[in-house]
């Protein structure tokens, strides 16, 4: 695929292809996990909430995430082992690959909120820094405007730093504004069918939706199969790990 840039990758720690997929493939995807998400949230308990509702929209009740959805439904699983995307990954970690965790973002219109500039190596505690990578799949435009990711250029060549979660908001594990202030973060706009690939150590946020339409996307955390979260911060379910290539 001509947008793929290895060197790229491993100088900046992200990479942008576009045109993975096609559009309907992407709004056959939307419809099914619009269907999911009003049956999770029918059934989603008040003390789970804020976990999974946005809290920046005042005007209705509507999910900021849903997570796993490799194991749940089976478009998201044909998604993830779908040979144009599998060649990609394994391009960056190496043959053999597994998808570990995975989520369904919303950022819905009109307030959809932000995340906090983080990095996926803090939450995951992986093996192998080395040996896997986030694909970022984008089911509609992701834009300035709707909350596109933004990227901390070449930071997956430094540390994992320690995060720290408001106590509000436990799940929400950022990086120190110590540590931000002396690291510029760079958009990234990605189309629909794009994917959005980057390095477990690379900074990365996305802003709020401001915008009238939805900047959904689904995030396949790929690891090689001889890797594992060793170290997580958040608890995870290892026994969801989904192989979807051989060696």
């Amino acid at each position: 695929m001509d947008d793929f840039d290895l060197h790229y990758y491993r100088r900046q720690g992200h990479l942008t292809v576009n045109d993975v997929f096609q559009i309907d493939e992407m709004d056959a995807l939307v419809r099914d996990i619009e269907l999911w998400g009003e049956s999770f949230l029918a059934a989603l308990p008040q003390e789970q909430r804020v976990w999974y509702v946005d809290g920046g929209v005042s005007a209705r009740t509507v999910l900021r995430k849903l997570d796993n959805p490799h194991a749940y439904r089976p478009s998201v699983q044909t998604l993830a082992h779908d040979p144009r995307l599998i060649a990609l990954v394994e391009g960056f970690i190496g043959k053999g690959v597994s998808v570990y965790f995975s989520q369904i973002f919303f950022k819905p219109p009109e307030g959809g909120g932000p995340k906090p500039a983080h990095q996926d190596n803090f939450y995951f505690g992986p093996a192998n820094p080395e040996g896997m990578v986030t694909a970022w799949v984008a089911m509609d435009d992701a834009t300035l405007e709707n909350g596109c990711l933004y990227f901390g250029d070449g930071t997956n060549l430094g540390p994992v730093y320690d995060h720290f979660a408001p106590e509000s908001e436990p799940y929400n594990l950022q990086l120190p504004a110590t540590i931000l202030e002396r690291q510029p973060m760079s958009p990234a706009p990605v189309r629909k069918g794009g994917v959005s690939f980057h390095h477990g150590n690379t900074f990365h946020s996305s802003s709020s939706n401001t915008s009238q339409k939805w900047r959904r996307a689904c995030a396949l955390h790929y690891v090689r199969n001889d890797n594992a979260f060793a170290n997580p911060a958040l608890p995870y379910d290892h026994s969801l790990k989904l192989q979807v290539s051989a060696s």
